[in-house]
């Protein structure tokens, strides 16, 4: 899950496993699986970071004392 905001500064979570596509002009337009269409304030290259990150997070192995 990656946090968000959309265009009225609503914070928002959103499933980064849903995201079919990202479009960027002034805002970005994120298009989910499911054919739900969201407008968010951060940029393509954000949210991009934002999808690796996470999934680094979750395949990262617990660390061995």
């Amino acid at each position: 899950m990656i946090r968000l905001t959309k265009l009225d500064g609503t914070e928002i979570v959103v499933n980064a496993d849903e995201i079919e596509t990202v479009t960027s002009t002034h805002d970005s337009q994120i298009r989910l699986c499911s054919g739900r269409n969201l407008l968010v304030r951060e940029s393509a290259d954000v949210i991009t970071a934002r999808v690796i990150e996470y999934r680094r997070k979750c395949y990262q192995t617990p660390a061995q004392d």
